[in-house]
């Protein structure tokens, strides 16, 4: 096992397949993964009723230190996600220490972009429909550059990617900025992903 700690967020209404592709990748690299409830109990039912038992609620990780933390996405997870007063300000306090943070699917628009998250983040990208509230130093963007651009990006220590469907290369790639791409490249090869840190 790692002395790499991630913290996954998770509430009613996250999205399934980032959830379980987040928490598997990195559990395939022996980071050290906690799944912690932003709701009112450890048991939580995801967008397509997928049940998960957290392993802590959000309150009990507040004065953790995680090297990263890592959103799956989902409505109205994502809202929920927001909307929690303990994530905001571990999220706040990830940035203000140069930590990573990463957010997929509707989270980079609607926790990150809503929390000011992206002061300082040059590119990003989020579920398409979702571009106009996607707000970062290039400005606004529109559905079909994210549709047509990069399906995860890496600016700084904020790592976004679009959604469901890319949710194993995003979870590869925060292997990859946190272990290196030798560990990405191990986890990658058994699963038959194809890895190649040069195009994320």
């Amino acid at each position: 096992m790692s002395n790499i700690h991630v913290l996954v967020p998770v509430a009613d209404g996250s999205e399934d397949i980032e959830t379980v592709a987040i928490i598997d990748v990195l559990r395939r690299a022996e980071i050290n993964v906690t799944v912690a409830s932003c709701g009112k109990h450890k048991s939580v039912v995801l967008a397509r009723k997928t049940k998960i038992e957290a392993d802590a609620m959000i309150d009990e990780c507040a004065h953790q230190t995680y090297q990263c933390i890592a959103l799956p996405g989902g409505m109205p997870g994502a809202e929920h996600l927001r909307d929690h007063a303990t994530l905001t300000q571990m999220l706040k306090d990830q940035v203000k220490h140069g930590r990573y943070y990463a957010a997929i699917c509707a989270s980079p628009a609607v926790v990150l972009s809503h929390h000011g998250l992206f002061k300082g983040v040059a590119k990003a990208t989020c579920y398409p429909s979702l571009a106009d509230s996607l707000i970062t130093q290039e400005g606004a963007h529109t559905s079909q550059q994210l549709a047509q651009g990069p399906r995860v990006v890496v600016s700084g220590h904020c790592i976004t990617s679009i959604g469901p469907g890319t949710a194993i290369e995003f979870s590869v790639k925060l292997v990859d900025v946190l272990l290196g791409p030798a560990a990405a490249e191990k986890v990658a090869r058994p699963m038959y992903v194809h890895f190649d840190p040069s195009q994320l």
